[in-house]
C-alpha cells in the first residue's frame, strides 16, 4: 500500500475517532430524564430545572435552582432566575446573569429625576470575588455596597469627584470619572447604591448621574461617553458561584461552597444519577491517531524537503562518491557543516568531483557525501590517531616520534602536496596546509586532510589570483600581498610546518625538541634546515618545487643527496639558520599587513608560530 493510501486511511480513522468523541462528550446527559435541559439558547444543566421535579428543591434552598423559562415582549426566549436575566451556566459551577445598575440622576436644577437601588439575596450563591468589581461612575459620585459577611453587616465604597473632562483617561479607573474596589469572599445579601455629593449641579453639562454596579471585570472597559450613556444601561453582567453538596471544593479563591465533579477521566453531569461517564481510553486513542497523524505529515514534508535538497545541491553531478543520508551521519559524528550561500553550490559540486578522484596512501580519502540538508557535507575516512599539530605540542605524545618517524612524516606530507600539484587531472593547490590538517593513523602514516580552502588550477595556467585564505602564520607573504596563489604557496606552508616539528618553536640547534637532537643525525638535521630556507625564501620563483622537495627529503632518508644540493656551499647559511641569530630584516607573517621589523633576538626558524 503506498503512501497516499496510508495517509488517506490514517486520516479518515482520525477524523471518525474525534467525530465519535466529540458525539460522546456532547451526548453526555445534563437534566435529569425527560427534562428540558435548554431554554432558548442557554443550557439548563441540573440541579437547575425549567419545571417542576426538575430542579433542586429543598428547605434549604426553596427554589433558588428554578428558571422560569418564558418570552419577552418580542416573542424571544427569556431566562429568569429571581426575576433576574440569565446569560448562561456553566458546570464549572459559574451563573452569569445581567444585574441591575444603581442609577441617581437630577436635572440642571439638582431636582432628582430617578433613583435605582439594586440588591441581591439568595441562599446558596456568592458573588464571585475573582471575576467582579464593584464600580462607581460619575465626577460627583460616591457609592457603598452593602452586605452580610460571615453573620455581620458589611460595608465598603468608593468616591470620584472631579469637575472637568480634561484629565479623564479612558481605560483607566482610577479615581478621575470613576473608581472601583475588590470586596471580601463569602459576602452575601448584597446591596448597593450610589449617590452625589452636590446633586451634579457642577458637572451637569456632561455628567447628569451617579452610577454603581457590580460588573465582569473583563466586560468593562471606562469611557469618558459612560458618565451619560450609562443611564441607558438598566443592566450589567455579573458572575455568581453556585454549588452546595459535599464533593470537590469548588474554588478555595472565592470562599466557602461546594460543587460536584466528576474524576479525572470521566465527563458528565455528576448531580446525575450515573452521570458521569469514561472518556480516557477514546481521548487516548484519539491522541495517540493524532499524534501519529502528525509524525506521518512531518515525515513526508522531510523527505518532500530532502529531495528538494538533493536536486539542488547537484543530484546528477555526483557520479563517482558515495550519498550519504543524514542518519548514517548523524550516528557516525557529531560534526557540524559551516553555512555556505548557494553561490557555492557550483563549487562545492567541482570539488567532490576532483576530489573523488583522488587516490594516494598520504591524502585522506573522500567516502562521498551527503545531500540531504541545506548545507551539503562531505564525509571522509577517519584516521584514528589525531593531527600532527597535537603530537608535536603535547610532551607526552611528541616523546613517542624518532626521528626517523619524523622524517618518514614530513616526507610523506611531501609526497601528498607533489601528487596533488603534478599528478591529478587538475592541478590542486591546498591552501591550508598546517599541522593541525595533517592526520596521522594507526601506524603514524601521515593523511594530508582539510579541503576546504582547496583551489583548482586550469591546466594552461601556473598561478591564479584569488582573495586570500589560509592561517596566519603558514600563508605564503607573496601570496599575502599579491592575492597570486601559486603551488609555490604550498611550499612555503609545508617548510613552516617541517620547521615546527623540528624546532616545536625553538630556532637554535642546541634546543631542538631534545629527543631529535640527540637521536638525529646532526648532518641530516642540518641539511633539513637548508631545505626549509630555500622553501622559505620571499620570492616564489627562488624555491623548490614540492616535487624537488618530496625527492630531497626521500634522499635524506636513503642517506643519498639530491644533485641541486650542495652541502658545503651552503653549510655557513645552514649554521647561520641553525646556530645564529639574525640582525637582518625580515618579513613577519603572523600579522594580516606585511611590515618590516628587527628580529635580532629571535632565530629565523621563528617564522608565524606563535
Amino acid at each position: 500500500m503506498g503512501f497516499h493510501s496510508k495517509l488517506v486511511q490514517v486520516i479518515k480513522v482520525g477524523v471518525i475517532l474525534s467525530a465519535i468523541m466529540a458525539a460522546a462528550i456532547t451526548a453526555f446527559p445534563i437534566a435529569l430524564p425527560n427534562c428540558p435541559d435548554s431554554c432558548g439558547n442557554v443550557k439548563i444543566p441540573s440541579p437547575f430545572g425549567t419545571t417542576e421535579g426538575c430542579y433542586l428543591n429543598d428547605t434549604a434552598v426553596d427554589g433558588d435552582y428554578f428558571i422560569n423559562c418564558t418570552s419577552n415582549a418580542y416573542g424571544q426566549p427569556q431566562q429568569m432566575i429571581w426575576n433576574i436575566n440569565v446569560i448562561s451556566i456553566s458546570m464549572e459551577g459559574e451563573i452569569d446573569i445581567q444585574m441591575y445598575n444603581s442609577i441617581d440622576c437630577y436635572d440642571e436644577y439638582g431636582t432628582p429625576l430617578s433613583n435605582i437601588n439594586p440588591w441581591l439575596r439568595v441562599p446558596g450563591f456568592r458573588v464571585s470575588v475573582t471575576k467582579n468589581k464593584f464600580m462607581a461612575v460619575g465626577c460627583d459620585t460616591y457609592a457603598y455596597l452593602n452586605g452580610i459577611l460571615n453573620g455581620q453587616p458589611f460595608s465598603v465604597g468608593c468616591l470620584s469627584v472631579y469637575n472637568n473632562t480634561r484629565s479623564i483617561v479612558n481605560g483607566t479607573c482610577a479615581g478621575i470619572g470613576c473608581c472601583q474596589i475588590d470586596f471580601p469572599r463569602d459576602l452575601t445579601g448584597v446591596n448597593f447604591k450610589a449617590y452625589s455629593f452636590k446633586n451634579h449641579t457642577q458637572v451637569w453639562k456632561f455628567n447628569p448621574c451617579s452610577f454603581a454596579f457590580i460588573i465582569q471585570e473583563d466586560k468593562f472597559n471606562f469611557s469618558s461617553d459612560y458618565l451619560i450613556s450609562l443611564r441607558s444601561n438598566e443592566t450589567l453582567p455579573m458572575a455568581l458561584d453556585w454549588g452546595d453538596c459535599t464533593c470537590i471544593d469548588l474554588n478555595p479563591n472565592n470562599g466557602s461552597g461546594y460543587r460536584c465533579n466528576c474524576m479525572v477521566g470521566y465527563g458528565g453531569n455528576p448531580y446525575l444519577k450515573d452521570g458521569c461517564q469514561g472518556t480516557g481510553i477514546g481521548l487516548i486513542v484519539m491522541l495517540v491517531c493524532c499524534s501519529w497523524l502528525y509524525l506521518i505529515v512531518k515525515q513526508r514534508k522531510l523527505i518532500k524537503l530532502k529531495e528538494k535538497l538533493f536536486k539542488q545541491n547537484g543530484e546528477n553531478s555526483i557520479e563517482t562518491a558515495k550519498i550519504f543520508t543524514i542518519e548514517e551521519l548523524k550516528k557516525a559524528t557529531n560534526k557540524k557543516a559551516k553555512i555556505v550561500d548557494q553561490s557555492q553550490i557550483e563549487q562545492f559540486v567541482n570539488k567532490i568531483v576532483v576530489l573523488s578522484q583522488i587516490n594516494h596512501r598520504y591524502v585522506v580519502k573522500l567516502l562521498g557525501c551527503c545531500l540531504e540538508k541545506s548545507i551539503p557535507l562531505l564525509v571522509y575516512e577517519f584516521i584514528p590517531n589525531g593531527t600532527l599539530f597535537e603530537y608535536i605540542h603535547n610532551e607526552k605524545k611528541v616523546s613517542t616520534i624518532s626521528w626517523e618517524t619524523c622524517i618518514r612524516i614530513v616526507t610523506e606530507i611531501a609526497k601528498a602536496l607533489s601528487y596533488l600539484h603534478s599528478a591529478t587531472s587538475i592541478p590542486i593547490i591546498h591552501r591550508d596546509v598546517k599541522s593541525s590538517n595533517i592526520l596521522l593513523d594507526s601506524n603514524y602514516t601521515a593523511k594530508v586532510s582539510n579541503f576546504g580552502a582547496l583551489r583548482l588550477v586550469p591546466l594552461d595556467q601556473t598561478e591564479v589570483a584569488t582573495m586570500v585564505q589560509g592561517t596566519i602564520g603558514y600563508l605564503d607573504p607573496e601570496y599575502l600581498h599579491t592575492s597570486q596563489l601559486t603551488e609555490k604557496s604550498d611550499v612555503y606552508s609545508f617548510e613552516v610546518v617541517l620547521i615546527e616539528l623540528l624546532t616545536r618553536r625553538k630556532a637554535r640547534i642546541d634546543v631542538l625538541e631534545k629527543h631529535i637532537a640527540t637521536e638525529g643525525n646532526v648532518e641530516q638535521l642540518k641539511e633539513v634546515a637548508n631545505l626549509v630556507k630555500k622553501c622559505l625564501r620571499l620570492k616564489r620563483e627562488d624555491r623548490p618545487t614540492m616535487k624537488e622537495v618530496a625527492t630531497e627529503l626521500e634522499g635524506l632518508r636513503k642517506t643519498k643527496k639530491h644533485s641541486w644540493i650542495n652541502v658545503n656551499s651552503n653549510f655557513e647559511e645552514t649554521e647561520h639558520l641553525l646556530a645564529k641569530t639574525s640582525d637582518s630584516s625580515k618579513y613577519d607573517v603572523r600579522n594580516k599587513s606585511t611590515e618590516v621589523y628587527d628580529k635580532s633576538t629571535e632565530g629565523p626558524c621563528d617564522v608565524g608560530l606563535r
